[in-house]
């Protein structure tokens, strides 16, 4: 294997899941990158112990008082590192013009502006942020093209089916020979239960995923299908597809991370141990191939592979998805900016399991005007789903 030349990373959203596993990955391979900056949104403490270990040029936080604190313990250590706050100073960082790789690992549409931001600038985009394409598809995917930027998806299923495809996969799925992408899904800690016992589900059961280990909002995605949702849109821009030409499966093993099956018959798989590391090594990496910590998949002990189709009645918001990628326009940024006033009453005990798709489906039913076409029309419309969704909490939970 050639030697490649060191790479300097910025990590957004550092002391998330990712963002960890990101730097686990970093640390084993120190002489082929070095990190510039780590951000996150108020955990200032593990931002310190990450400053402490990885010595970033740059860190960022939310807020000033946050920054001011984390300025003065890195000072008592006599690290130089330089301390911002703010959503202006997260953009900085991804489009620095020293940076040559961005990991996009911010939780939510709070990571859309410094993702984009890393695309306009013509970086190696790790993105395991999917609201930015959710919310802006056209606009990120132009903002890639005209720049220059490597794109490359981080999260597992999106990972994988890139690996599964031609490495130049532009121009839509049939002019490659695809008939069909496979996206897998676990069907979460939820799957084979009655609706009466998913009415009565806690934000603790929510949270407890079968295969990943995940933060708590992407953990209730995932339990409601939501998050396989988003990642259908998702890869309805990344693989340039339409939304039948993708078939959510559910496999609980989560061993095959997703499929690309041809016209000629065949179907392609990427398997692996559900392990963040090794889509994040592959993204850090490619075209190459490094270690990242995981250990090697064994199928004798596996032993079987299920599939099985997803429960769509009892699961809405699968749907509710597909149906806002087809609808169009705002409507995906409406599903997402609902949904995530939904998963965060959830969590705090304001609506019920089931209340978070009728709550999504409630505010998609609104007449909502506008289109996708500018940053500002998407960040209305955001904002404009958040204070419908917002209204309706208030008044369920009252």
């Amino acid at each position: 294997m050639s030697q490649s030349p060191i790479q300097r990373v910025t990590v957004l959203g550092s002391t998330g899941s990712i963002g960890t596993n990101t730097l686990d990955v970093i640390a084993r391979h120190s002489e082929r990158y070095v990190v510039h900056a780590l951000t996150a949104h108020t955990s200032k403490e593990s931002l310190l112990t990450q400053c402490l270990a990885h010595r970033p040029a740059v860190a960022v936080l939310h807020s000033e008082a946050d920054a001011s604190w984390l300025r003065q313990q890195l000072k008592r250590a006599g690290l130089p590192t330089e301390v911002n706050a703010g959503p202006e100073a997260l953009c900085e960082v991804a489009r620095d013009s020293s940076v040559d790789c961005v990991m996009a690992a911010i939780v939510g549409a709070a990571g859309l502006l410094p993702a984009l931001a890393a695309a306009e600038a013509g970086k190696r985009v790790l993105l395991a942020n999917k609201e930015a394409l959710v919310m802006s598809g056209a606009l990120f995917m132009n903002a890639v093209s005209r720049s220059g930027a490597t794109l490359l998806p981080i999260d597992s299923e999106h990972n994988a089916i890139y690996q599964c495809l031609p490495s130049d996969h532009r121009g839509g799925l049939a002019k490659h020979g695809v008939r069909q992408l496979l996206l897998t899904a676990s069907g979460g800690p939820f799957r084979g239960w009655t609706a009466e016992d998913i009415a009565k589900v806690t934000p603790e059961q929510a949270c407890a995923h079968p295969n990943w280990s995940m933060g708590r909002k992407i953990s209730v995605d995932s339990a409601t299908l939501m998050n396989k949702g988003l990642e259908l849109i998702e890869a309805c821009w990344l693989f340039d597809a339409t939304p039948d030409q993708i078939q959510v499966v559910v496999h609980p093993q989560s061993v095959i991370h997703s499929m690309a099956a041809y016209h000629d018959g065949s179907v392609i798989a990427q398997l692996g141990h559900p392990d963040m590391r090794t889509p994040i090594a592959y993204g850090l990496a490619w075209p190459e191939r490094i270690d990242a910590g995981v250990e090697t998949l064994d199928l004798f002990q596996v032993a079987r592979l299920d599939f099985e189709a997803p429960d769509e009645a009892l699961f809405p918001c699968l749907n509710l998805a597909r149906d806002a990628m087809l609808q169009g326009g705002v409507a995906p940024v409406v599903l997402n900016a609902a949904n995530e006033v939904a998963v965060d009453a959830f969590l705090q005990r304001k609506l019920g399991f089931t209340e978070i798709g009728q709550l999504v489906t409630e505010v998609l039913s609104r007449p909502s005007e506008g289109c996708a076409e500018s940053l500002e029309s998407v960040l209305a419309a955001d904002q404009w789903a958040r204070d419908q969704a917002v209204e309706l909490v208030t008044r369920w939970s009252a």
